[in-house]
């Protein structure tokens, strides 16, 4: 208990030091852990590799499960197959590509290099998806939404083909055979499917009971690993299953949906922490420097070269611009899954399997240390930022049964919010929202009392989940660097997207493509994109770019004008 709360307890406090100076957060939890292992001043021996291996599938599944969550289906719909095709294909892709080098490094027949190559070639979720969110980026929403479906869904072809390789070697097999199809066609069938039942039942039954507010959270985290056992008794893959049920969960009305998301942030904190620790324990350091030179290499061919042709090869039929498929290619980030699949091999005492282990932790490390530390420059470099949405300081469900979109939030107005000097009871509120109260000088006041609204009042409105977005846009000031303030990245003039092109040329000075039809803004758009625009998309038209501003069920709302 006394190490473990301690470990826990600086791992939590370490999170403050890693966002100050900018270290990857899950690279310090790995440190921590192996600092506190049998070479470093803690001392503690830990080499319990199915202790290890079922916190980590646990904490893997609340993880996969948060992130389905907040995973929203507008994303999914925009990138379903480039994600798809990058968690199957790409993950094939890169282990193959590994293997080759694997095979000519380390002598490894291929199907050992090829099963090294599968622990490391699928991106992890908890590495992604965290690194994503501490580092502040507002990304492209086309580019965010493959990196969040890609990493939530290629784990469970990462441990197919481990599995299936292991069981190979270990038959001393030296091909595969054509039932593997089969397997994989299994394995992914019952997962998708328990995933698809699963969390609509898990919705059914939320919204059916009468629960105290705490237990909402721990019943959805229950059901949510329920789940996952059953899909992998069941032969199917329960980390695909766990991710589509919190999809699905996280996409539908929801009884106590707030608490839910509020619970499981924590929870898949404390796994992300966990998991990290425990896998730092289990590595022993002192082993690393004999194998370094050689998981340099790999990671180098991992990182520069395996990942880089696998999305290349992925998005060809997509036609992603250059930078996003090069950005893409660069937040290939290996974290946890790759050292849980590299537990596989000791199980089952496979030969080489300290020195699969080995490179996997390794391999980690690098990826970690290097593209971790670079995602948010990254973006920058590739110009992929968009102006950050905003969000209410709390939200609270209010429980209304049978209305559980209804929500009380809170805003703080700053000085410069767009509400301030306005009377609060006759806002320009959407239908069905209401200001509630007004918290001033720690006085509660009935906004019907006030004359306008002042900097430093804390405004309570009772609102449809809906309306949240244009609520933000009431009450938030914007607060976006220097060099994403909205005239500078939209334009200063905003466009109609049912505007006609031909028309904004004549008045604009424009030039277009000879013989191009009478069309609306957002109809040459959606061609230019190939009917997937998303949020911050430009197109240069002689001395002037046309920017997408806004993006309402797939359709082009508005775009900006800006003057280059």
């Amino acid at each position: 208990m006394l190490a473990g709360a301690a470990l826990v307890a600086a791992g939590i406090l370490a999170s403050v030091f890693a966002s100050r100076s900018g270290t990857p957060l899950l690279f310090v939890f790995l440190l921590l852990g192996m600092l506190a292992g049998e070479d470093g001043p803690g001392g503690i021996i830990f080499d319990d590799t199915r202790t290890a291996y079922l916190i980590g599938t646990i904490a893997l599944g609340i993880i996969l499960f948060d992130g389905g969550m907040r995973t929203k289906r507008e994303n999914v719909r925009v990138v379903l197959w480039p994600g798809l095709v990058l968690a199957t294909l790409g993950v094939i892709i890169t282990a193959g590509i590994v293997a080759a080098f694997a095979v000519w490094l380390f002598d490894f027949g291929w199907l050992e290099g090829l099963l090294l190559g599968s622990i490391v070639g699928s991106t992890d979720a908890a590495a992604v998806l965290f690194l994503l969110g501490s580092s502040g980026l507002a990304l492209k929403r086309r580019v965010g939404a493959v990196l969040e479906l890609e990493s939530g869904s290629n784990d469970p072809m990462a441990v197919f083909l481990t599995i299936i390789l292991l069981e190979a070697l270990l038959a001393g097999k030296t091909a595969l055979d054509w039932p593997v199809l089969w397997e994989f066609a299994q394995q992914f069938s019952i997962g998708a499917a328990g995933g698809i039942i699963g969390g609509a039942l898990m919705v059914w039954l939320i919204n059916r009971l009468d629960l105290a507010t705490a237990l909402y959270p721990l019943l959805a985290s229950a059901l949510a690993l329920l789940i996952f056992a059953t899909a992998t008794e069941l032969g199917g893959s329960g980390f695909l299953a766990i991710y589509i049920a919190g999809l699905i969960m996280g996409n539908r009305q929801l009884q106590s949906a707030q608490n839910i998301l509020r619970m499981h942030d924590g929870l898949a904190w404390l796994a992300q922490i966990g998991m990290f620790l425990i896998l730092g324990l289990l590595v022993t350091p002192s082993e690393l420097p004999a194998i370094a030179g050689m998981a340099i290499l790999m990671s180098v061919v991992l990182i520069f070269v395996a990942r880089p042709l696998a999305v290349f090869t992925c998005l060809l039929p997509f036609r992603f611009p250059w930078r996003e498929q090069v950005y893409i290619a660069w937040v290939g980030l290996r974290g946890a899954v790759p050292i849980i699949l590299g537990i596989f091999p000791l199980l089952a005492g496979l030969d080489n399997a300290k020195l699969f282990f080995n490179i996997a932790f390794f391999i980690v490390l690098v990826s970690l240390l290097v593209q971790g530390w670079s995602v948010a420059s990254a973006a920058r470099l590739l110009q992929l930022e968009v102006p950050p949405s905003t969000a209410p300081v709390h939200r609270f469900d209010l429980d209304i049964q049978g209305h559980w979109d209804f929500e009380l939030l809170r805003y703080d107005l700053s000085a410069s919010s767009p509400a301030l000097n306005h009377d609060p009871g006759k806002l320009p509120l959407p239908e069905q929202t209401s200001v509630a109260a007004v918290v001033r000088d720690g006085r509660l006041e009935s906004p019907h009392e006030l004359q306008m609204l002042r900097s430093g009042d804390h405004i309570y409105v009772i609102a449809s989940t809906r309306h949240v977005e244009f609520l933000n846009r009431m009450f938030i000031a914007p607060d976006s660097p220097h060099r994403l303030e909205e005239h500078r990245f939209f334009g200063d003039l905003v466009l109609d997207g049912s505007a006609g092109l031909q028309d904004v040329a004549v008045f604009y000075g424009l030039k277009l493509p000879p013989q191009l039809p009478e069309v609306t803004i957002a109809d040459y758009l959606h061609g230019i994109f190939r009917k997937r625009p998303v949020v911050g998309d430009r197109l240069k038209l002689g001395r002037v770019e046309l920017v997408v501003r806004e993006v309402r069920n797939n359709r082009i709302f508005k775009a900006g004008l800006k003057f280059r």
